[in-house]
């Protein structure tokens, strides 16, 4: 069977608008951490956003996208949807072909417009232009619609593990024949409804995240996009190929609608699983971009896990220092960056990290190196306990 390689990758975040800007501010040890500019919300003045730096009007008239009814998280997507079209050199007649695939995935979707939406509904006779585009597949019958895609198109929402779930069934589609190429990723907005629904759960931080340390308070809310564009090692000819896509996993520990099990037994699954598909040992995994969400429950949870798969755990880090926590998006954004360790044999180095947790001791990477990397593990774990794990090698 042939290998599966990343050939296109396209990025936007807190920390770059594109993904040479990404690994720029990753290799400076940037943090996109901040008071929000665009997004309102009664807690502006108390927590920090991961918020792209460019404005909903701004990301209009970029993307020359004007329609009635879109979204921040469409326009997201389509930024980095574009980019990584535009990096794999697909023409409108391969990404309009039947056998091209695009699996998208958000949690947020239209729900970004909430407030818009019921303001509308108040105020307008004619409805709202939004009660269309509000459920969390718009984005991708937006892409399809503006591309003309006539190929397998689908949206994953599993929480915080969705985009790596898109990766991991792309790549699938393409080994069982169904697709030619798999266009794959996900995006998410910051949105009052996300907010105030993290805010319920008394798990978002005053301060800027701590993930894997002692003194961890809680998550930052982030927003962003990546697409990944997989094809067949034969199809990639003329092409920079940055990671084979060799392991993935899936499992569901269903210990709790927004905890892991003490024991880790689904982080536990997902990376063995994904260990297993790629044919690897632990001990040839050079690196791992870790979940690490900075709560209390996730990173002594999934350190647990590293040390029951793992004799000596890798270098490790959360890169949600950096970005925020991007909901459906982070499977997808933190695969880019574990690619951008692989590609260019580096390791980056964890923010606001002190002191590691008393129970495990583990200390995330501390300073930007170079090393060789063959192997990187990239793990999201979303609510349920719906857990992926993702291996990408040299290629």
């Amino acid at each position: 069977m042939s290998r599966i390689l990343v050939s296109g990758i396209g990025l936007i975040s807190s920390i770059g608008t594109s993904k040479e800007e990404n690994h720029l501010s990753l290799k400076s040890g940037i943090c996109g951490m901040r008071k929000p500019e665009f997004l309102e919300t009664i807690h502006a003045s108390r927590l920090v956003f991961g918020e792209v730096k460019l404005s909903t009007p701004q990301l209009k008239e970029l993307l020359k996208a004007s329609e009635k009814g879109i979204t921040r998280t469409t326009l997201l997507a389509l930024k980095a949807f574009e980019e990584a079209l535009l990096d794999s050199k697909i023409n409108p007649e391969q990404h309009s072909d039947r056998s091209t695939a695009f699996i998208n995935a958000s949690t947020v979707g239209g729900m970004s417009q909430t407030d818009e939406m019921y303001h509308d509904a108040n105020s307008q006779s004619g409805g709202s232009e939004f009660i269309g585009t509000y459920d969390f597949a718009s984005s991708a019958v937006y892409i399809q619609e503006r591309y003309k895609l006539q190929g397998l198109v689908n949206t994953i929402n599993t929480a915080c593990s969705s985009s790596a779930n898109a990766i991991m069934y792309g790549a699938r589609l393409i080994k069982q024949g169904k697709a030619k190429r798999a266009i794959v990723g996900g995006t998410d907005s910051l949105s009052k409804f996300t907010v105030n629904g993290f805010n319920s759960l008394g798990i978002l931080s005053p301060e800027f995240c701590k993930p894997f340390d002692e003194t961890r308070k809680g998550l930052n809310l982030g927003e962003g996009a990546a697409y990944l564009v997989l094809e067949k090692e034969e199809d990639c000819a003329g092409k920079t190929i940055y990671a084979e896509v060799s392991g993935y996993c899936n499992s569901n520990d269903s210990f709790h609608a927004s905890s892991l099990s003490e024991t880790g037994e689904g982080p536990y699954l997902a990376m063995k699983g994904a260990l297993e598909t790629a044919g690897l040992k632990a001990a040839d995994i050079d690196f791992i971009n870790a979940h690490g969400t900075a709560t209390e429950n996730n990173d002594l949870v999934e350190s647990r896990a590293m040390m029951r798969i793992f004799d000596k755990v890798p270098p490790f880090l959360s890169t949600k220092a950096n970005t925020g926590h991007t909901l459906g998006a982070a499977g997808a954004i933190e695969a880019v960056y574990s690619i951008l360790s692989l590609y260019h044999n580096e390791l980056y180095p964890a923010l606001n990290f002190n002191t590691p947790i008393n129970e495990t001791k583990l200390i995330p990477v501390k300073r930007y190196e170079q090393k060789n990397i063959r192997h990187v593990l990239s793990n999201s774990f979303g609510f349920g306990g719906n857990c992926t794990s993702l291996v990408f090698s040299k290629a």
